[in-house]
């Protein structure tokens, strides 16, 4: 690592310049696309002391100043490498953001001695109120979700979940400056550092594209933003402008919200007018262990399916992939379901199969009280 010298003047006056140019312009300058390997290498260097540090989880930060740190000397200069940022700008960017130990808290996986439940994750998320804002929010957006239905071929049902699920139909987007979230678990977090050192570069850009101030933004402790919960990555690909006003607006626009999650579902691979899972039967639960340890991705037929002992409730075709999808419930007995593509899909966007079915299980209800 070859730490260098900010250069950003020492002074306040030039300090306080810096900064004004951030939140005024926020703009791109054409750098030497020549040093980009070079500052490729000097950013590896300085991130392999933090992900050689064997922590699973959250360290103790080398200092809370994050413009004073060698590792994001390093990210700034690729930023500039790459993407043509002005360097002072980043600096002012990183004086600003600051150590956050609560998402650092949040984000940390559960201990191993937690019992995971499917049933008690399921009560969280399908209960009356839930279902009741969510038939709302249908009515006051139904012309929005046939317009993306139409468009996207995902039902409403399933966009108005997911949207329930992630932030309560936009009551709860988080409290966290994203520019706060992602630094910290960028270069606080090794277990997840390179994840989030690209959802930061996603966000640095997002923020230069929309013209937006980057310690302005707030959302959640891992950086997500708006109704639907878009990691910055996620807001570049997939969001859309669904009502043609010409700004992408996940904070506060339904019709681009519901727009956005349909687009994401669509390019993740939905399949219209197929199912999403089938109840089952099995005969012995042993003879599943090889299926649970296959994973989630759909690969069997339905044919095949029945040599592990196992049956469809419900109507299946004959070559329609399934998954068998288990779902723990801490000292009661598992929950089995045969997951189809559709179910996989809703995993692109929480990879987790608990959030899978509890986002179809709400949109049934949702349905059903339409």
């Amino acid at each position: 690592m070859n730490p260098r010298s900010a250069p950003v003047a020492r002074s306040v006056a030039a300090r306080r310049a810096a900064l004004a140019a951030v939140l005024l312009a926020f703009a791109p300058a054409l750098a030497p696309r020549n040093a980009e390997a070079r500052q490729r290498a000097r950013r590896s260097r300085a991130a392999a002391p933090a992900l050689a540090s064997g922590a699973a989880g959250a360290t103790a930060p080398a200092s809370a100043d994050y413009a004073a740190r060698p590792e994001v000397h390093a990210f700034i200069d690729e930023m500039v490498a790459q993407h043509g940022f002005i360097e002072a700008e980043l600096q002012a960017v990183f004086a600003q953001a600051h150590y956050s130990a609560d998402a650092l808290r949040l984000i940390a996986p559960a201990p191993p001695t937690f019992k995971r439940s499917w049933r008690a994750y399921r009560a969280r998320f399908l209960d009356a109120q839930r279902i009741r804002e969510g038939l709302r929010f249908w009515r006051d957006n139904e012309g929005w979700l046939a317009y993306a239905s139409a468009r996207y071929g995902v039902p409403p049902e399933i966009v108005v979940a997911i949207i329930g699920v992630e932030t309560f139909y936009g009551r709860i987007t988080g409290g966290f400056r994203v520019i706060d979230a992602l630094s910290t678990l960028a270069f606080d977090y090794p277990r997840r550092a390179p994840y989030f050192r690209g959802e930061l570069e996603q966000y640095l850009l997002y923020a230069r594209e929309s013209g937006i101030d980057p310690g302005s933004l707030r959302g959640s402790f891992a950086g997500a933003v708006g109704l639907p919960q878009f990691m910055p990555g996620s807001i570049r690909r997939y969001a859309v402008d669904l009502d043609g006003d010409g700004r992408i607006d996940l904070q506060s626009n339904p019709a681009d919200a519901i727009g956005s999650v349909a687009s994401f579902l669509a390019l993740h691979g939905w399949r219209s007018g197929e199912p999403v899972r089938f109840q089952m039967r099995f005969d012995s639960e042993e003879r599943l262990a090889p299926l649970v340890a296959a994973g989630i991705e759909p690969r069997f037929t339905i044919g095949e399916l029945t040599g592990y002992g196992i049956a469809s409730v419900e109507s299946v075709a004959p070559d329609l992939p399934l998954a068998l999808i288990d779902l723990p419930n801490a000292d009661e007995p598992t929950s089995y379901y045969l997951g189809a593509p559709n179910f996989y899909v809703i995993t692109r966007y929480n990879r987790s199969s608990f959030y899978a079915m509890a986002v179809y299980e709400l949109s049934q209800a949702l349905a059903a009280g339409r």
